[in-house]
């Protein structure tokens, strides 16, 4: 979310202190969150009439800009000037595609019927988030764990740019035409698969070219180094606030199911745990064999475990509503990622033992003995 605070690299550094406050302390954010929008929801009468009052497209005006305030800083730091470096790398891009855009939404799909088979849903949302593939804090996890931070940013890059192709063919394709191949529930969708590519380009693409005009102008006026060092920490954090002040508004219109339905949430939580524990691992271990090294290994398999979660609040309250079931799938997901991913940091430099010599991260990019 906000910036990373680069602390001088020595071994005995702990991981979590190359964190921002902001993003070291996220779940407590998040945790504080989910409370303040429980008691907005019991104090406010009327609340969702006020949210409704101004509505872009199906979405209420305060949440859609809570979302685009979310996405914005995230791009801004992608450098998509390095495009070429990794669209040339044929392996790399090849099985961060076969990750991310086949093996993940099809683990998620599975995993969700079940554990979800009797909440179809809460099941659409975990679904949906399969769908929507990590441009933001996995590039966090990946330079904690001394992964190749270009690789990273410039996968994120492209998933956000494929993301906006076929996200909405996917969704059409694992919400009705899959279930109805194997026999089982299609979820009720009310709009076409156009209404959902509209969410995608609007809630994706605005941020995204905001994000590119922001860092091309930004670097042909002050240069790189200023962009990089003086402006993006600035706004940084504004991902973080985005991202906390919808949670509050969501969590204020799934009150009553939050507090009357606690085991729903948990159970929405399980399957998450399970999919990034398995897409990491997997990845890591697929990496390993392909004979990746280190720092390319963990940059794909970061890049793969970790969702998009803003997109995925996005596009389910635009075709669900803000208060659905599917909302709230989305809205648990950062809540199990933060902590689950913060871990596998240090299991990915524990496993760097299990890579050859000129496999290993560069002494001065260790974070942990």
């Amino acid at each position: 979310m906000s910036d990373t605070v680069h602390e001088p690299r020595t071994d005995d550094d702990p991981v979590l202190r190359r964190l921002s406050t902001l993003d070291r302390f996220l779940p407590v954010w998040i945790g504080a969150a989910m409370v303040a929008g429980l008691l907005l929801g019991r104090l406010v009468t009327g609340l969702d009439d006020v949210l409704a009052a101004v509505e872009v497209g199906s979405v209420s005006l305060p949440i859609a800009l809570g979302l685009l305030v979310m996405m914005y800083p995230v791009l801004a730091k992608v450098h998509y000037d390095e495009l070429g470096r990794v669209t040339g790398d044929r392996r790399l891009l090849a099985t961060s595609v076969l990750l991310n855009w086949v093996l993940g939404p099809a683990l998620m799909f599975a995993l969700a019927w079940l554990m979800l088979p009797d909440l179809p849903e809460y099941r659409t949302g975990l679904i949906i988030v399969g769908l929507a593939r990590c441009i933001a804090m996995v590039l966090i996890w990946n330079d904690l764990a001394c992964g190749d931070g270009e690789a990273a940013a410039i996968l994120v890059a492209l998933n956000s740019l494929f993301q906006i192709v076929a996200f909405a063919v996917l969704g059409w394709f694992y919400l009705q035409v899959l279930p109805g191949w194997l026999g089982l529930e299609q979820a009720a969708l009310d709009v076409s698969v156009w209404d959902i590519a509209v969410s995608v380009l609007v809630f994706l693409g605005i941020p995204l070219l905001a994000g590119y005009l922001t860092r091309t102008l930004g670097e042909r006026a002050r240069g790189r180094e200023w962009y990089e060092t003086a402006f993006l920490p600035r706004i940084g954090p504004a991902a973080l606030y985005g991202l906390l002040f919808t949670i509050v508004l969501l969590f204020a219109l799934q009150g009553d199911t939050i507090t009357s339905q606690p085991l729903d949430v948990a159970r929405i939580a399980l399957p998450l745990l399970v999919y990034f524990v398995l897409m990491w691992g997997g990845s890591m271990l697929l990496s390993r064999a392909l004979g990746f090294d280190y720092r390319r290994a963990t940059a794909v398999s970061f890049t793969a475990a970790g969702n998009n979660f803003e997109l995925a609040i996005a596009v389910a309250i635009g075709v669900f509503g803000v208060a659905s079931g599917q909302a709230l799938a989305g809205v648990v997901g950062p809540l199990i990622e933060v902590p689950v991913l913060v871990g596998l940091v240090y299991v990915s430099l524990w496993a760097r033992r299990f890579f050859t010599d000129d496999q290993q991260p560069r002494r001065e990019e260790r974070v942990v003995p």
